[in-house]
């Protein structure tokens, strides 16, 4: 039974099995992607018809606001209208010192692995997929000090919200707190691969590379109970690359931006 908005029956906690939370929590995040390039398309087609044929970088620009500032918000929201839930389910509030420990914590772990997954794929000659969102960043630098404030104010809350706050944490409700985490990290580094170009198999180990900081991401929110956390770590963590991306496209050789993508997904 479901009451209003806000409101649970305590006859009804939830999805009948974990395989129901599963096919919804994974149906979710689908339709959510599906509804941001809908989104796109008509914010894309609207600037052609009514500014100019957008650039690169514009529909970089696009993407970013249609896809996580707008679809995922709004999809994570019809699904707790549909669940019957607030917003207390998303476990959020105001970061305490404790919370920022531990994204500080998380921050390095994410990187240490990011580094060592790195120099794994090199060692063994590995090729990895190009990352858009890099490579338009490699081709425009100029872009980039632009991009670096979205990941706090689009990326990382759109991103959390719906792979963390909506997926992970319904899923916690059936298989428990690291079922939960690497669940949801199956979901968040595959639906990167709309970014990916080059062949499967590069981009299966792009994909790989991407559950590194998920994981993390995932760990942090369960031990801190905080949505904010992952919120804020995932936006440190993907501008600390972006900025890497820049000094590496203004002085480093040819191609050390283009790797560097490899540790995150737009």
């Amino acid at each position: 039974m479901k009451l209003g908005y806000g409101q649970t029956s305590e006859r009804d906690p939830g999805f009948a099995s974990g395989w129901q939370a599963l096919v919804a929590t994974y149906g979710t995040a689908i339709v959510a992607f599906v509804v941001g390039i809908v989104f796109a398309y008509v914010a894309a087609t609207a600037y052609a018809v009514f500014v100019r044929p957008p650039s690169g970088t514009t529909l970089l620009g696009i993407s970013l606001v249609t896809l996580q500032g707008a679809a995922f918000p709004l999809v994570a929201y019809l699904y707790l209208r549909w669940r019957g839930l607030n917003r207390s389910f998303l476990r959020v509030s105001w970061p305490s010192i404790s919370d920022l420990a531990w994204v500080v914590g998380g921050y390095v772990v994410a990187f240490g692995l990011l580094v060592a997954a790195t120099v794994a794929l090199q060692y063994f000659s590995v090729e990895t997929a190009s990352n858009q969102a890099a490579k338009t960043a490699q081709q425009a630098p100029w872009i980039i000090p632009y991009l670096i404030p979205l990941q706090f104010l689009l990326v990382g809350p759109g991103e959390e919200l719906l792979f963390r706050g909506i997926v992970q944490g319904t899923l916690r409700e059936h298989f428990g707190k690291w079922s939960s985490i690497l669940l949801a990290s199956a979901a968040f580094a595959p639906a990167h691969i709309l970014a990916l170009t080059g062949s499967l198999q590069a981009a299966l180990a792009s994909i790989a590379v991407l559950f590194v900081p998920s994981i993390v991401f995932g760990y942090v929110y369960e031990r801190t109970g905080n949505l904010a956390a992952p919120i804020l770590l995932h936006g440190c963590y993907n501008a600390t690359i972006f900025t890497l991306m820049y000094v590496a496209a203004k002085y480093a050789p040819q191609g050390a931006s283009g790797l560097l993508g490899v540790g995150f997904g737009l």
